[in-house]
């Protein structure tokens, strides 16, 4: 009879870990105890990079293996401007899995993981970039919908499942954005996923170093909290980002604005301006994760938030995501 472990096995065995749970990379929170954790309980974790250069991660990753002697893996960012460095250092280290994300990774960063020995993961926002991205030697795919938390693109992740599972078969595809439960796990795995990957619902881990009060802030929140951005001028494309709604939220908006006037009064490039929008969500998330200041800093979650219900071992989150899963699968059979 099919179970869950059947239903998971590619994605499983493409990870190296018992089940095909992926941890979602989430800057200041995505670290050697999140992740650790994540693999010691048979998921799969992975570091967030974010802007560590390459000695801090070099540091984190072996924090990380003095926990867990589990596999794990790390997420790149792909617009980092010592993203081949970053690339050695996880090679060095000899990381199984490497993420790229934020935007389409250069060629010579996925030759380079793979000739290193490493499994190369892409995010495929679309059908024809997913053919792209496989041609180019990604080994797996994340497709991530609208309801995920942080830097999202447009398009939810019941379309994109639809758009894109059907068609591609040469790799194992991870769906992300908005899986709070088991029941959404099962049907997304019998619709053609090899697993998932989750990242709200693991910010209340109780092995999550995020502050008590960023933490207090998913426990209180419902769905319709976790807003995104909006953008101000459409020369100043900015990616949105879905986050609780909170002052920082209106600083962002004022922010955006300020910038724009500087643009136009001549005070800074184009370039100059986008960066200076961008990096406006690196200060204000290590604000509210590692300060606990919950009204300025970004509390960047997805929709799923209104399903974090408790302070939880990530184990036991697990293990009720595969009983929901399970129990829905045997209520079908039955």
């Amino acid at each position: 009879m099919t179970s869950i472990a059947t239903l998971m096995e590619r994605g499983a065995r493409f990870l190296g870990s018992e089940y095909a749970i992926l941890g979602g990379a989430m800057s200041w929170i995505s670290e050697r105890h999140l992740v650790a954790a994540l693999s010691n309980a048979g998921a799969f974790g992975v570091i967030a990079c974010g802007a560590m250069e390459p000695p801090r991660l070099a540091e984190e990753i072996s924090a990380t293996q003095a926990l867990t002697t589990k596999p794990f893996g790390v997420n790149l960012i792909t617009m980092h401007p010592m993203l081949m460095e970053l690339v050695e250092v996880c090679l060095a280290a000899k990381v199984p899995v490497i993420v790229f994300a934020g935007g389409i990774p250069p060629g010579p960063a996925i030759k380079r993981a793979k000739e290193g020995g490493a499994k190369v993961i892409c995010f495929a926002p679309a059908l024809a970039l997913a053919k792209k991205l496989v041609r180019s030697g990604a080994d797996a795919l994340v497709i991530e919908g609208s309801e995920a938390g942080g830097h999202i693109g447009p398009v939810s992740l019941n379309v994109l499942a639809q758009e894109i599972l059907p068609h591609i078969k040469e790799v194992p595809v991870f769906v992300a954005g908005g899986i709070g439960r088991g029941e959404a796990i099962l049907s997304y795995l019998e619709m053609g996923a090899a697993g998932v990957q989750l990242g709200t619902r693991f910010v209340c881990a109780t092995e999550c170093v995020a502050h008590p009060n960023f933490k207090k802030a998913f426990l209180r929140a419902s769905a319709r909290d976790a807003m995104p951005t909006i953008q101000l001028d459409p020369r100043f494309p900015v990616i949105p980002v879905r986050a609780l709604a909170n002052a920082g939220t209106q600083r962002f908006m004022e922010h955006q604005a300020v910038v724009i006037d500087r643009f136009r009064k001549e005070e800074l490039t184009k370039d100059e301006a986008q960066l200076e929008i961008e990096h406006f969500w690196a200060g204000a998330l290590r604000k509210a994760v590692i300060d606990g200041d919950v009204e300025n800093g970004s509390l960047m979650a997805g929709q799923s938030v209104g399903m974090v219900g408790a302070e939880q071992p990530v184990r036991e989150i697990i293990q009720e995501l595969l009983q929901q899963a399970e129990e829905a699968l045997s209520r079908r059979t039955a």
